[in-house]
């Protein structure tokens, strides 16, 4: 008997000093050989050299600011843009850490496979992709200020038209002495008319706008008498440039919309880097969690073999009339109660592997990995960072690489932006314009000689209100036409004199509009302002905020440490009172309820020193998340190739 109490003390202390070293000693990182723990099922592996960490990139791979280009490719900017489904499986690495169903996940396999895997990384990279967008849109000038896409208009149209004439004179036809006119049937004009027109505008940056317009009309008709050309072309070459004076004058008023659109894929980028930040500590943060609980469960395991041996043990003695019942009764209550103490740190673990699983999957669901057990491989270390750490050099190492940071300053920026774009708004629109005008004429000329003696109304038929003829009055006594003469001509002396400016015109002005209360500029300005205000404000107010968290990470790694050193020297008492309240009972000069409770006392020790351990190694993550150095001791980069 003394020698099995001797033996389970010895096992005791044997699985105690096991506690801080890994449940196994694995990083597939590294090269230094490492053995196996105790009762591992793992097989020999590689383990990673301290502070050894592999770069890691998290990359946006696509640019959707710049649009579509519309040469070569002219069809490209009226086709829709290629969007690949999002992928919602796995990443392939993680079959290769799986081990006769076990995943084996050191702790930078765990990192790595979150940035691959992680959902809600995944959603956050559609912010600053959504903000690629609005910057497109910004360029084009679309629900902004000033369209900056050049548009060309035009529009082509043929009209044939045949139209009945009650007064020829006013129409244009002169008849002439063989001119013969039906009294039921009226004359008719007959119109051939074409249209091809062009016109071109666009914005410039500095608010000019410029515009280049083409008409060309063709026309024939039945009846030319008054026209010099028949069929003619008529052209006319139309430039404007407008350029404001006051309001809209300048740059920054008419392109704030993009400056702002930049800045603001650079704040989703900061909101991107952010998000990986916080999922890389909590995946990290479960990760010592899980460890914790698996250790947990080791303990309780140990605290259990160590009651149900106090137990056979005092049931042997009972049964040959050394011991008493109430011995036997006290070992088995605490038998039962470390059992349940084991179950419900068996259901830790297993609540901890799921939401460890959870972080790095995007379908936790896949048959293999929702059956494996996760096998954590990184070893339990004590961390020395943030010891004689000045709370001013870690405040300003903060504030120079906290992304919330950098996304205040950059809302302040766009407010400054909107300030001065809104103070322009103040003044009155003042454009000075000019306008050039060229005109051309060309046809098929037409030139008739005649002899005017006569009447011009001779030969048209008179009728009284009745409808009957009545006696000419104008009747001539002679008229002689001759042949007609014909130049002929088109487009291309109608556009000649077009380009050579034969006809054209030159205009120039002033436009001004001169608001007499301006309450809506005012009140955009005035809210331009307060909003500045406003973020100044909150500028600071997340500054301070970076400071408490700075220091209350410095504190809790300071009382973490203090902790810890008190917690191994409980623990190690813990045994040693174990130990020599044993030989003891050895002795018989103490109770096997003695026993146990310095038994309770070593597991709640060990438990303390575990938790303290843990305790450490999370708050660790939380100093670094709050100096924002997580993404620099992990070797995680965003691989940002979007220049905007």
């Amino acid at each position: 008997m003394d020698r099995k109490l001797m033996r389970a003390g010895v096992a005791l202390l044997a699985m105690v000093s096991l506690l801080p070293l890994p449940v196994l000693a694995q990083d597939q990182s590294g090269n230094a050989p490492a053995a196996p723990a105790p009762n591992s099922t793992q097989p020999d592996s590689q383990a990673a050299p301290s502070g050894a960490v592999p770069p890691r990139t998290v990359d946006l791979k696509l640019d959707y600011s710049a649009g579509r280009k519309w040469f070569p490719g002219i069809v490209g900017p009226y086709t829709p843009v290629k969007i690949a489904e999002p992928s919602l499986t796995n990443s392939p690495r993680i079959e290769q850490l799986l081990q006769g169903g076990k995943l084996m996940l050191s702790l930078q396999d765990a990192i790595s496979l979150t940035l691959e895997n992680n959902l809600a990384i995944d959603v956050e990279r559609f912010t600053p992709w959504l903000d690629e967008v609005n910057l497109l849109r910004a360029k084009s000038g679309i629900n902004g200020l000033v369209p900056f896409d050049p548009a060309v208009t035009g529009n082509l149209n043929i009209q044939d038209s045949v139209t009945p004439l009650n007064n020829p004179l006013f129409a244009g036809i002169i008849p002439t002495a063989t001119t013969t006119l039906s009294i039921t049937a009226p004359p008719a004009l007959v119109q051939h008319i074409g249209n091809v027109n062009f016109q071109y505008s666009q914005y410039f940056p500095t608010g000019t706008e410029f515009q280049a317009g083409m008409t060309n009309n063709r026309n024939s008709t039945n009846f030319g008498a008054f026209n010099l050309y028949n069929p003619y072309l008529q052209s006319a070459l139309t430039v404007t440039i407008t350029q404001p004076l006051l309001r809209g004058f300048g740059i920054l008023p008419n392109t704030r919309l993009i400056i702002e659109a930049r800045r603001t894929i650079k704040v989703g980028l900061s909101q991107l880097e952010q998000q990986v930040i916080a999922t890389t500590t909590q995946v990290s943060n479960d990760y010592w969690e899980l460890v914790y609980a698996r250790e947990n469960v080791k303990v309780e395991e140990a605290a259990l073999g160590v009651s149900q041996q106090l137990y056979d043990e005092n049931s042997r003695r009972l049964q040959i009339g050394t011991l008493s019942s109430l011995d036997v009764l006290t070992a088995q209550s605490q038998v039962a109660s470390d059992k349940q103490a084991l179950v419900q740190a068996q259901s830790v673990q297993l609540q901890d592997e799921t939401t460890l699983l959870n972080d790095i999957t995007r379908d936790p669901l896949d048959s293999p990995l929702l059956r494996a057990e996760i096998i954590p491989t990184t070893m339990i270390s004590t961390p020395d960072t943030g010891e004689n750490v000045r709370i001013e050099d870690a405040v300003k190492e903060a504030w120079e690489k906290r992304p919330e940071l950098r996304q205040a300053a950059l809302n302040l920026e766009n407010a400054g932006t909107d300030v001065k774009a809104t103070k322009n708004e103040l003044l009155p629109s003042v454009n000075i314009f000019g306008q050039y005008v060229a005109s051309g004429l060309g046809g098929v000329q037409t030139a008739t000689l005649t002899n005017p003696t006569g009447d011009f109304l001779a030969g048209l038929p008179v009728v009284n209100s009745a409808g009957v003829p009545a006696p000419d009055l104008f009747q001539s006594t002679a008229v002689t036409t001759s042949t007609p003469v014909v130049f002929p001509g088109g487009l291309g002396q109608d556009l000649g004199r077009v380009f050579r400016g034969n006809y054209s015109s030159f205009e120039g002005g002033i436009n001004f509009t001169l608001p007499i209360r301006n309450r809506a500029a005012q009140a955009n300005n005035a809210q331009a302002l307060l909003n500045e205000r406003l973020q100044k404000t909150q500028y600071r107010q997340e500054q301070n905020t970076i400071f408490v968290g700075v220091r209350n990470a410095l504190i809790a790694m300071q009382e973490d440490r203090a902790s810890l050193a008190a917690a191994e020297e409980a623990r190690k008492l813990a045994v040693q009172t174990l130990a020599d309240e044993q030989e003891k009972y050895r002795l018989g000069a103490s109770t096997s309820y003695n026993v146990v409770l310095r038994s309770r006392d070593v597991t709640t020790a060990e438990g303390v020193e575990l938790r303290d351990r843990i305790n450490l190694l999370e708050d660790e993550l939380k100093f670094n998340l709050a100096m924002g150095r997580t993404l620099e001791v992990n070797q995680i980069s965003l691989a940002d190739a979007l220049k905007h």
